[in-house]
């Protein structure tokens, strides 16, 4: 087996990534505190081409080293805003007609593996703070909320491999309908 090397991945140039198809996928970091979880999250949005990133709250946004670390360049070519009030950018988002998912451990919740994607809807993908989560005031306005099942004893995962199962579920089951 040969290892494809970087030349041969046919990697989209800024502009061609710029112009490209984006999956419906928004994602809204509700205060995140680290910018190395924060450049990570941008980075795997580059690698699905995520529709757009809202940093709030107290969630770092570029120009930022320790972003710039972890995102590789991504926070050139994911498109993101800062808002404060995560509760402005969620409500605005409601009226733009995205269904606003919760990714956290509730009642109700939806296992990962059973929410189904609907190829006509827009979604806004909440993950929240590394150690409060989403916070309620967020939960109380969401339409659906994902919980990617755990066994373990810690039924915990750092913010960034969250963004990372989560994403690489959904736009399978996106690019797939």
């Amino acid at each position: 087996m040969r290892k494809i090397p970087n030349h041969e991945l046919n990697r989209k140039t800024l502009p061609e990534f710029k112009e490209a198809f984006k999956t419906p996928f928004t994602l809204v970091l509700d205060s995140v505190r680290s910018a190395y979880n924060v450049g990570s999250v941008f980075r795997t949005s580059d690698a699905f081409l995520i529709e757009k990133i809202y940093l709030c709250g107290i969630s770092a946004r570029p120009p930022h080293k320790e972003i710039r670390k972890t995102a590789l360049g991504a926070s050139d070519t994911v498109t993101w805003e800062h808002i404060e009030g995560v509760l402005t950018v969620i409500q605005s988002l409601k009226k733009e007609g995205y269904q606003i998912v919760a990714i956290e451990q509730a009642e109700g919740s939806i296992e990962l593996q059973d929410f189904e994607i609907q190829t006509d809807q827009k979604y806004a993908l909440v993950f929240g703070h590394e150690v409060m989560g989403v916070s309620q005031e967020v939960m109380n306005l969401v339409d659906a909320c994902i919980e990617i099942p755990q066994w373990g004893t810690k039924h915990s995962l750092n913010i960034s491999v969250s963004v990372g199962v989560v994403l690489w579920d959904l736009v399978k089951k996106y690019r797939s309908c």
